[in-house]
This record gives structure tokens, sequence and C-alpha cells, in this order.
């Protein structure tokens, strides 16, 4: 077999390796938290409470209160997104005011599915506080070509399976904390970081559509996990 044919069936190879792996992605997967100080919103306490998760469906980082009575919760009271990024991110302002009202639009969006949203406490309502922390842009043109065009698909290939994630793509990571509004007392907080996946039918979109996607992600699972635990029909 020559040099050529040798390099044909190497591409085709990869080819294969990444439509397999193609197969199985979302639209966002999880991401290692980032940052020594990767919970300044939470702060030290509530930081040092936390714990790593094996689902990948989950959080990175979580605490659920083992004490908490979640069936006396029916309302959520929802705060303004906040943003935390460090001297390093490379948002801009108005980056930044963009992505914190998509994120209070989708949470209330979500949550009020499943819960009432008011705007005062009260007995019966969860405190919703959520901080952006940082956001980086995926590059449309060159993401769209890495899962699209054969040879740059092969490349995108190797990326994937030396660092698990994929070329070109966008992130976001964001802290949640959700509290009893009257007493104050901590329900539950996490940290989370979630990346640009591989699907094909989202290589190409603006920008920040993989921060989008992530936040949209966050607003079902925390709608999906307060209303399992008030309805108790899951455990903490």
């Amino acid at each position: 077999m020559d040099g050529a044919t040798d390099r044909r069936s190497w591409w085709v190879l990869a080819g294969l390796v990444l439509s397999t792996a193609l197969a199985g992605c979302a639209v966002t997967q999880r991401a290692k938290v980032g940052g020594e100080n990767y919970c300044p919103f939470l702060g030290n306490d509530v930081c040092g409470m936390l714990t790593a998760t094996t689902d990948k469906k989950e959080a990175d980082l979580r605490y659920v209160n083992p004490s908490a009575r979640w069936s006396q919760y029916t309302k959520v009271l929802i705060e303004p997104v906040t943003f935390w990024g460090g001297d390093q991110s490379k948002l801009s302002p108005a980056d930044q005011r963009t992505l914190t009202n998509f994120f209070y639009q989708t949470l209330t969006q979500q949550l009020a599915k499943k819960f009432q949203v008011v705007d005062q406490a009260g007995p019966g309502v969860m405190t919703i506080q959520v901080a952006l922390e940082d956001a980086t842009a995926a590059t449309p043109g060159l993401r769209s070509i890495s899962l699209v065009e054969p040879h740059a698909r092969a490349l995108a290939t190797l990326k994937y399976l030396a660092t698990g994630t994929f070329p070109f793509v966008g992130s976001a990571q964001a802290e949640t904390k959700i509290t009893d509004s009257v007493s104050g007392q901590l329900l539950a907080a996490a940290v989370s970081k979630r990346v640009g996946g591989g699907s094909p039918k989202d290589a190409a979109q603006w920008e920040w559509g993989d921060a989008e996607n992530a936040i949209t992600y966050w607003a079902q699972l925390m709608t999906t996990r307060l209303a399992s635990w008030t309805s108790g029909t899951a455990a903490s």
C-alpha cells in the first residue's frame, strides 16, 4: 500500500471515529470547573461544602442540604442574574448584559412551568440566586467547518480524543445558590461549566450560541431537580 493510500485510509478511519462520537454528542457537555477561586459568588463557606459529582448530566460541584424540607416549597423568587468574571475575562459589558438577561429570562420561563414565580419573600418560597462567572465565544465559521468538512472533521477527532472537547466551541461557567426566602437557610448550591458539544445540528450558530445552550441546559436541569425534590418523586 502506497503513502497516498495510507493517508486516505487514515482520513476515512478518523472520519468514522468522529461520526461515531458525534452520534452520541449532546448540544453541550460538562467540563471541569476552571480557576483557582472557582466560586467567588458563593464564598468560601459554601464553596467548602461542595462535592464533585460523577453524573455527567449534573453540575461539576454540588451541595444539597440533607435537612431541607423540600415539600413545603411551591414558589420561587428569582433574583437578577449577576456577572462575576475575573480580570482575565474577555466578555464585554454589552455581552455580559446580553447573557445575564438571557439567563434570567430562561430561568423564569423554565421555573414557571413547575412553580409560581413571585417577587416577594414569604413562606414556601425559594430564593434563586445565579451568577454567570465567565463565558467564551465560539468561532462560528471554523466550528462549522470542523464538524462538516471531512478532513477538518478528522482533525477535530484528534482534539476530541485527546482533550474530550471539540475545537472552536464556546463555554460558560456559573454558580447558583438556593435558599429559603424567609430564614435564609441554604438549600442547595452548585458550580458548573459547560462547553459546546459536537452536535452537527448546532455547528452553525452565532458566537454566544454555546453559552446560551449551556444556560438553557442549566435552567432546565434546575427546574427538573427542584420539581422532583419538592414533589418527593426523587431523592436529593
